[in-house]
């Protein structure tokens, strides 16, 4: 009887398992059957205009701009500079104050008229270069065999890059002593210095081996920081069309030489040999080490005259009173025998200028004047490129085409090309819209849509028709912004790949892009964040301003005055300024057989 309970009570337990699995279904499961996401695309309108400014700010620029391009389009860019000199408050020089000098009874006998007199004054403006070192093996990857690699042979000897780093040779030299002897089989390279640099320069347009007449002149014209049209309550907006120059603001040339630039390190050797080390001769090893840079001597009368022979008077007590005294240099490049264009480091600039003064000897005795004397002393004084400085940017033999444009933006007309360049030309974009007005019932009816917006991106192609030039007269990197205000998009601050110059950011685009034949076609931007905040925040849907720049990493701005006829000012993007090239690029009402390749707003997104 007990058995047989427990076998019944075993098949009602099955039974009873088997019946809750066949009526089991889950809930909601038709609705989730038909909820799949597919990925479609679909484009917008997009209006451009063409636009121009007449002048942009260039007293806060991070950079100087010097030199001469032609472009086939856009036709001659030409840069100079304006600059203060800066200076420590009331300097001293030799040893003495002259008020000290002066004494009638100094208080040492050490103390005598030092005579400071100027020996040579020097103009030096560093390229900008880098020393790219991707594997650490000593050679810069512009040079290196293979710069992913540090046991590549660059010089082609028997040693390594590496291994001739390690060993204080020169891994593109394979005899670095320059002895005949080859580096694997010299045991001896003493003479070799490993400190010595190799550079490459960054920043340079046209032909960077072109030779020209470098010009350098005192200004007569003091730049006042504050602006005395507005009271001095404000600070002066100095504009790139302001030339001292051909206003005549200038007087004593300071340097007037044809030149050819030099890439290579500067390296100075010591003047004197020490005693105590027999076996080397110091006249013949490298004390100074300066990067490649333009160096240039100046007038050292001048320099004796209004600077050195000035220590204690009024004029060198602070650097306000030197900058009133001393107004500062203006810099200029003429008669070019081919384009260039450079890009100077402006945080390394300066007017150095070496002096020597009478110094009292003791010859370590000062109790005993019998071995007294007066012998020369060495000193130098570094005057920065710094305070007030000021870019004139002229553009001449401009394109009437491009004008024409300009004139037509003001009629909403669309354009059918886009000319964008430094300083000078750029876009304005208008997104959902196709007749300059905004078309709010194409965005409504796109912001009830149940879309997740996936990508939105921007395509402007480049005219063929227009850019039959060579390809380094192409801009590199364009760069899309809010235009009322001239602040970046959210876009460009999510995306974090920065790294320095025109490289990072390649999320957000802007890059000039090749073709399967490398012939530059487009640049590409991505604006997803912008266009999905429009769509799903109902956020302000602004328009766009399409420009040059000399450096994606820089997102501040500057005034800049449209056409003459309107005098309005907008805030423009800092480094467009900083590039002298351009393109030109299909707009939103192109010619019939351009109409595939017209700027138009393509969104992927998703929906159920």
């Amino acid at each position: 009887m007990r058995s047989s309970f427990k076998l019944l009570v075993s098949l009602s337990l099955v039974a009873l398992h088997f019946s809750c699995n066949k009526d089991f279904t889950p809930v909601g499961s038709e609705l989730l059957a038909d909820q799949t996401l597919s990925a479609q695309s679909q484009t917008f309108p997009v209006f451009t205009f063409q636009e121009g400014v007449n002048k942009v700010q260039t007293n806060v620029q991070p950079l100087i701009q010097l030199g001469s391009i032609t472009h086939p389009v856009f036709g001659k860019s030409e840069a100079s500079l304006v600059s203060q000199l800066s200076l420590g408050a009331n300097p001293i020089f030799g040893d003495y104050s002259q008020s000290v000098e002066d004494e009638e009874n100094p208080s040492a006998v050490t103390i005598i008229p030092e005579n400071e007199t100027v020996t040579a004054v020097y103009l030096e403006i560093p390229f900008f270069t880098n020393q790219n070192d991707r594997d650490n093996d000593g050679v810069i990857d512009s040079l290196d065999a293979d710069p992913d690699d540090p046991d590549s042979n660059s010089d082609g000897d028997e040693l390594t890059d590496l291994l001739e780093t390690q060993s204080g040779l020169n891994p593109l030299s394979s005899d670095s002593d320059g002895d005949g002897i080859l580096d694997h089989n010299d045991d001896e390279n003493d003479a070799y210095e490993s400190e010595n640099k190799v550079y490459e320069i960054d920043s340079l347009y046209g032909n960077p081996n072109a030779s020209f007449d470098l010009k350098v002149y005192e200004l007569t014209y003091f730049l006042n920081a504050l602006d005395p049209a507005k009271n001095f309550e404000s600070n002066t907006l100095y504009y790139s069309d302001e030339d001292y120059f051909e206003r005549g603001f200038y007087n004593t040339v300071l340097h007037d030489e044809r030149i050819t630039l030099n890439f290579d390190e500067l390296r100075f050797n010591y003047k004197e040999d020490d005693p105590d080390t027999e076996d080397v001769d110091e006249t013949t090893r490298v004390e100074t080490r300066l990067s490649p840079r333009i160096r240039v001597p100046l007038n050292t009368t001048f320099f004796q005259e209004q600077f050195i022979d000035k220590e204690g008077t009024p004029s060198l007590e602070s650097n306000a009173d030197f900058q009133r005294a001393l107004k500062g240099i203006i810099i200029r490049t003429e008669n070019f025998s081919e384009d260039l264009y450079m890009l100077l480091d402006l945080q390394g600039a300066a007017v150095k200028v070496a002096y020597e003064y009478d110094k009292y000897d003791t010859n370590g005795t000062p109790d005993d004047l019998t071995d007294d004397g007066i012998v020369k002393e060495t000193d130098e004084v570094s005057l920065t490129l710094s305070g007030i400085r000021v870019n004139t940017l002229h553009n001449v033999d401009s394109n009437p085409l491009i004008q024409e444009r300009i004139t037509n933006s003001n009629s909403n007309l669309a354009a059918d090309k886009l000319y964008v360049q430094g300083g000078r030309y750029h876009g304005r974009i208008r997104l959902f819209s196709s007749d300059n007005e905004i078309d709010q019932s194409l965005l409504g009816n796109l912001q009830t849509q149940n879309w997740l917006i996936n990508q939105a991106k921007l395509v402007f192609y480049l005219d063929p028709d227009e850019n039959n030039f060579s390809s380094d007269l192409f801009a590199s990197r364009l760069y899309l912004y809010r235009y009322d205000t001239g602040e970046a998009l959210l876009d460009y601050f999510s995306d974090n790949s920065v790294t320095n110059a025109n490289s990072g950011k390649t999320t957000f685009g802007g890059v000039l892009e090749f073709d399967e034949s490398n012939k530059p076609y487009r640049y590409t931007f991505d604006v997803t964040n912008h266009i999905s905040n429009i769509v799903r925040n109902d956020s302000l849907n602004f328009d766009l301003g399409l420009v040059v720049t000399g450096n994606i990493t820089d997102n501040t701005t500057v005034d800049a005055l449209l056409n003459a006829s309107e005098n309005t000012s907008i805030k423009y993007p800092r480094a467009a300024t900083l590039n002298p090239l351009g393109s030109v690029l299909i707009g939103s009402n192109p010619n019939a057989n351009q109409s595939d390749k017209k700027v138009q707003l393509e969104l992927t997104y998703s929906s159920y």
